[in-house]
């Protein structure tokens, strides 16, 4: 596996209120980007409790115990609800966290498959034989009118609500999640973002990027530095790796 990974605050917010993760440990591929929100340095504490509250419990977990597929994603969902009733009890009890959340996307690799837990709008895509997949679906109002076919994609683009999550981490007692099985090829390229990139660039963007450059984490820094070119709006987080 080749690694890249890069996180920016952008060109116009001060603070990077991004996380990521990326196992240190070769034998449990674990790789999580979360995107926090909430007041002044509210949403950097949501989405950095996730990032620790779910690796610790994934990692020590796969450690001590031999899971078949459905055992790995009820593993993945029980370290999302651990890290979301952790997230919104410490809201509850100090104010100046009140109403943070964050979003996740995560993905656990085996020897022939990719295991993605998601909520919120921070994505997955998957770069195979030249063509650019999203696996994820935004958890967001405008996807929620572009399936009841009040709006186009096309659209959605441009909706002034296109920024609203209607899920994240945190921000309520109960949460839903997505989980996903990928199977997993050679040469394919796992792509895990924020929304910061994927507001400011187009799919077809992305693709042209992962397929130019060869190095994996030059792709990702270029991905970033395309982001800030265009405005550069939010912050920006991209996670890649190439199997």
């Amino acid at each position: 596996m080749e690694i890249g990974v890069k996180t920016d605050a952008g060109r116009v917010r001060d603070i990077n209120q991004d996380a990521y993760y990326v196992s240190s440990n070769e034998e449990y591929p674990l790789f999580i980007v979360a995107d926090g929100m909430g007041g002044h340095k509210a949403g950097e504490v949501a989405s950095r409790m996730a990032i620790e509250i779910i690796s610790k419990k994934l990692i020590e977990s796969l450690k001590n115990l031999i899971l078949d597929d459905k055992g790995i994603q009820d593993l993945i969902k029980e370290s999302i609800f651990l890290a979301n009733e952790e997230i919104y009890q410490k809201s509850l009890e100090d104010e100046k966290f009140s109403g943070m959340g964050t979003t996740v996307i995560l993905a656990y690799v085996t020897d022939n498959k990719i295991f993605i837990g998601h909520v919120g709008d921070s994505r997955a895509y998957l770069l195979r034989k030249g063509v650019l997949h999203q696996i994820t679906q935004d958890h967001t109002l405008v996807e929620e009118l572009i399936k009841n076919g009040s709006i186009s994609r096309e659209e959605a683009k441009h909706h002034p609500q296109r920024n609203i999550i209607t899920r994240a981490v945190g921000t309520s007692k109960n949460i839903d999640l997505d989980l996903i099985i990928e199977q997993k090829y050679k040469d394919d390229i796992l792509l895990l973002c924020s929304d910061g990139l994927t507001n400011m660039l187009k799919d077809e963007e992305i693709r042209e990027s992962l397929l130019t450059n060869k190095d994996i984490q030059i792709a990702c820094e270029d991905l970033i530095r395309l982001s800030n070119d265009r405005g550069g709006y939010d912050n920006i987080t991209v996670l890649a790796v190439k199997f």
